[in-house]
């Protein structure tokens, strides 16, 4: 059996409660002792702290990096700016996705490409293969600890917390999908206007070894403004109500982004990328499966791999599932045949269908932008 990799954080995680579990072969806390929900409307409510350190970052560095990470996304890298992150899907040449990334423009020969776990031996061994020219890969992923600032108060947070710091109307400053390096309690990070959670929130990227010391920091300055620490259960619950998509469920190497809902990040008029035939023809005949978000009343709750039914026909599965525990009701993504994506839906569930309301994403509304 192989030995669990672990995050700077792994034995604070244990010694303040968290219950661990594997994660894309990672020991990570799933939740805390007050559990999924409490950590759930802490960040909806004020303001959470989340280890995502296990997530993989890969630049790209050399005159050509640009044109190089540009070809290998479906989205448009050619207008970054320094200082800009993009979100991109990274596809196969049969429009499969290899795994939904962020791309920040660090300087014009430098870009960071930040992949899922579970995807980040697959991506670096696709992306070192699809270099060429002046473009070389560094994985830094080893040297790179990764926290994420969710909540209405994240801001309130991190302020409390570097309240001294010159940089502080930076942090006011930067806007959503921007990024800077700053000096941030005598360690250089790279803050980043990005999140996971449908909230307003930042990213920081910093030294593996400063890691445990800035996390406790943090949780210290932030307490008065509700921050806590928060597991992978919540930030799962958090996703699905802000209609975001995960690898392994609503997209993988055989669902393309127009099937999984995130065709938008597709621009096939910026240029050549790799699936880039296949997707235009997709298109323009419109994809065989599409992505619809549902919703179920009561305590009827749709799971993963739920068949999906127009009247007696099993149309698709849901994808993602799960209690909504601001709608407190069940809430899911489904992958369906095109041909029903109009028609009334049901889901199994507990082997009975039950009716499902087709909505319009995000579950919940969105504060990213606030």
């Amino acid at each position: 059996m192989n030995q669990l990799r672990s995050t700077p954080l792994t034995d604070w995680h244990r010694a303040h409660g968290g219950k661990m579990v594997e994660f894309a072969g990672y020991d990570m806390p799933i939740r805390y002792t007050d559990g999924v929900i409490v950590e759930h409307k802490a960040v909806r409510e004020a303001c959470g702290i989340f280890d995502v350190s296990h997530m993989g970052e890969l630049e790209v560095r050399g005159a050509e990096a640009r044109t190089n990470v540009d070809r290998l996304v479906t989205n448009d890298v050619s207008m970054l700016e320094v200082g800009q992150v993009l979100y991109a899907a990274m596809c196969n040449p049969e429009g499969g996705i290899v795994d939904d990334v962020l791309v920040y423009c660090l300087g014009e020969e430098r870009f960071m490409i930040v992949c899922n776990a579970s995807n980040h031996a697959k991506v670096a061994a696709w992306v070192e293969q699809n270099l060429d020219g002046d473009a070389s890969l560094h994985d830094v992923t080893a040297d790179t600890a990764l926290f994420a600032v969710q909540g209405p108060k994240a801001l309130d947070a991190l302020r409390e917390w570097d309240r001294t710091s010159a940089h502080s109307g930076t942090l006011d400053a930067l806007e959503y999908y921007r990024c800077a390096f700053l000096d941030l309690g005598g360690v250089d990070v790279l803050v980043s206007r990005t999140g996971y959670t449908g909230e307003k929130g930042y990213e920081l990227y910093l030294p593996t070894d400063a890691g445990k010391n800035l996390w406790t920091e943090l949780l210290a300055a932030g307490e008065a403004h509700g921050l806590r620490p928060i597991g992978l259960g919540a930030r799962d619950t958090l996703r699905l109500e802000a209609g975001y998509s995960l690898y392994g469920q609503e997209l993988a190497d055989d669902v393309s982004p127009y099937e999984a809902g995130i065709g938008w990040t597709v621009r096939l008029k910026a240029g050549d990328f790799v699936g880039r035939e296949v997707l235009a023809a997709q298109k323009a005949d419109g994809p065989p499966r599409r992505t619809v978000a549902l919703r179920l009343e009561g305590r009827n709750i749709p799971r993963q791999h739920a068949k999906v039914f127009r009247g007696d026909d099993v149309v698709g599965e849901i994808t993602s599932g799960s209690f909504s525990p601001i709608l407190e009701c069940g809430i899911g993504l489904a992958r369906i045949d095109a041909a029903a994506a109009g028609a009334t839906l049901a889901v199994d569930v507990r082997g009975k269908p039950v009716e499902a309301e087709r909505v319009k994403l995000p579950f919940v509304p969105s504060r990213v932008k606030d």
